[in-house]
């Protein structure tokens, strides 16, 4: 024991560097300790620019975090031993917390439907986007929600020539406003893609997804962009989990079963205005995260921390480099009146994700 107040962060995505920055400024007095597979930070909201060929930039963790004073560990968390309060991994070391911030994000859906894991790539991760074929040939992007919106335009742009499909069981962008979805429509025809909308895929092949009705979407590369799922960490570890494997928390963030460790991000739980759980996207990770470090730290400090109050404003999707749309949305995310869209909506759009890349950086 050295007598600091432990407290490591499980996650180097936009939560777990979200906290990590904010205890570097207000708990100087505790030592921090940041894990992660990766050595790089990526911003993930730009993976599908990477995807389009586009270089997005990425930061050395190690560096960015020690010049913090925030250690940082490259490596895989195999177990929480929450009776021992330490955090095992996956090269047999162990790290002892007396605070614990889980925040690990989500990867990639592809076990939830026939073929996906084998013959569809994503774009969750640098490393899924590195695995996207370059050669020429269909892409079929399957999914219309701003992962598969955001990419299918962005490939349809820098790929010139290119055939792009959109597939999608809803309208592209279905839960914004029907002024928003019709900017959508008319940006990704533009562009050249083409829509499927009403297209439920329920296997895919070699040779591209294959849809309920029994038809083959004939494409070179299939690009599942479907849905995440969370790391079964937290469930193996016996955290108290939803169903999906989300830690469940309280109104201060902190695990209902183990009051030790708090979640953050897309990892966990956590209740919104209207009675809405709030959904998975960075916009909920880096408020998040700054509060799981402040809930912390009070606790630290002997004070009880007041309930985490957080509300959204805008939903943001890029159409390309020059054109997106800007959705103001009321306190529980749901469609507001304002819209924004064309050039202006893709300069706000941009701005907003560099002040995330801004925020979550040490």
């Amino acid at each position: 024991m050295t007598g600091q107040h432990r407290v490591v962060v499980l996650g180097a995505g936009y939560a777990g560097l979200a906290a990590a920055r904010r205890l570097a400024r207000t708990a100087r007095d505790a030592r921090i300790t940041v894990v992660d597979a990766h050595t790089s930070f990526v911003e993930r909201v730009r993976l599908h620019q990477q995807a389009a060929g586009q270089h997005i930039p990425t930061w050395d963790l190690r560096e960015s975090l020690e010049r913090k004073r925030i250690d940082f560990v490259n490596d895989r968390v195999t177990d929480i031993d929450t009776a021992a309060k330490r955090v095992v991994l996956d090269s047999a070391r162990a790290l002892e917390y007396d605070s614990l911030i889980y925040a690990l994000g989500s990867i990639a859906d592809v076990e939830s439907v026939p073929g996906v894991a084998e013959h569809a790539c994503s774009v969750a991760t640098l490393e899924d986007v590195r695995a996207l074929p370059t050669a020429g040939g269909p892409v079929a992007v399957v999914g219309s929600g701003a992962t598969g919106i955001e990419l299918a335009a962005e490939l349809a742009e820098s790929r010139p020539g290119t055939r792009v499909l959109l597939i999608g069981s809803e309208e592209p962008g279905a839960w914004l406003s029907p002024r928003a979805q019709a900017h959508i429509r008319r940006t990704l025809e533009r562009l050249g893609v083409e829509i499927r909308s009403g297209a439920k895929v329920i296997e895919v092949s070699p040779a591209g997804p294959r849809l309920a009705d029994g038809s083959l979407v004939e494409a070179a590369a299939t690009v599942w962009t479907t849905g995440f799922r969370v790391p079964d960490l937290a469930a193996r570890s016996g955290l108290a989990v939803d169903s999906d494997g989300r830690v469940l928390t309280d109104a201060t963030l902190r695990s209902v079963s183990h009051p030790d460790i708090y979640a953050a991000g897309d990892a966990a739980v956590i209740a919104g205005p209207g009675g809405r759980d709030l959904r998975m996207a960075c916009a909920t990770a880096l408020p998040t995260g700054k509060y799981a470090a402040d809930a912390v730290v009070a606790r630290m400090r002997g004070r009880e921390p007041e309930e985490f109050r957080f509300r959204y404003v805008l939903q943001c999707l890029s159409l390309g480099r020059r054109d997106g749309v800007v959705q103001a949305v009321r306190a529980d995310d749901a469609p507001a009146r304002t819209v924004l869209s064309g050039r202006t909506a893709a300069w706000v759009k941009e701005r907003i994700v560099r002040s995330a890349a801004w925020a979550a950086r040490p």
